[in-house]
């Protein structure tokens, strides 16, 4: 199968550069090239691509609002985020609004391929170790309006309240990112059962990804207590 693939950066050097490494793999088709978020829906609409190298900062539609715009479309594609930062806030709340991962621009290009590969198998790009990275540095639980942690935590809190006792322990797994073979190991169940629950809990939760569910156990306190897998 061709990965179609749309490249956003308000970089020229970058888009050329992008294109050039990923268009050499056999399995990859780069569609088209935007330079600022403002044209995602119209490109994404028109060249149908199946992931989406987005860049963070742009001029006038920054990525973080092109992806949230674009998750919430009907069978959108994959967002992958491209950052020069490890942690960065605005990493963070793209993946709450459904990026898959995110990618350093500085990134060896096989590893960037590697990450699309994965992206547009529905794996995200974001490793367990990456993924309390992020929770540890800058997840703080804080609301950026108000710096409270209430409102997020609240929030967080009566979502997870709607998860059976089963599904809430395997979020909270997925939270200390366990992979499935580890969940099935300590809760006592089968691999499949496992992949079961964590369908049943994105669409219960209506997220997109287990990056979107470890942050929702972490902003809803569950991860607070010190735990061997993390």
């Amino acid at each position: 199968m061709t990965i179609r693939l749309l490249v956003v950066d308000d970089d020229p050097l970058v888009r050329a550069g992008l294109s050039f490494m990923l268009g050499g793999a056999d399995d990859l088709e780069i569609v088209g090239e935007g330079a600022d978020g403002s044209e995602v829906p119209a490109l994404v609409a028109r060249l149908a691509p199946d992931v989406v190298l987005m860049d963070i900062r742009m001029p006038q539609v920054d990525g973080l609002t092109a992806t949230e715009e674009l998750r919430r479309r009907p069978d959108a594609p994959e967002v992958v985020v491209l950052t020069t930062f490890h942690a960065d806030e605005q990493v963070l709340r793209a993946l709450r609004a459904g990026a898959a991962g995110f990618v350093l621009k500085d990134t060896a290009p096989a590893e960037i391929v590697a990450a699309v590969r994965r992206v547009a198998a529905g794996d995200p790009v974001l490793s367990p170790a990456v993924t309390r990275q992020l929770m540890t540095h800058v997840a703080d639980g804080a609301d950026p309006a108000t710096g409270s942690r209430d409102p997020r935590r609240t929030a967080a809190a009566t979502k997870v309240a709607g998860l059976a006792e089963r599904e809430r322990e395997v979020a909270v797994a997925v939270g200390r990112g366990n992979s499935n073979a580890e969940i099935a190991a300590t809760l006592y169940m089968s691999v499949p059962t496992v992949k079961t629950h964590v369908s049943r809990i994105l669409a219960k939760l209506a997220l997109n990804n287990r990056v979107q569910i470890a942050l929702l156990v972490h902003d809803a306190g569950l991860l607070d207590d010190d735990d061997p897998h993390t």
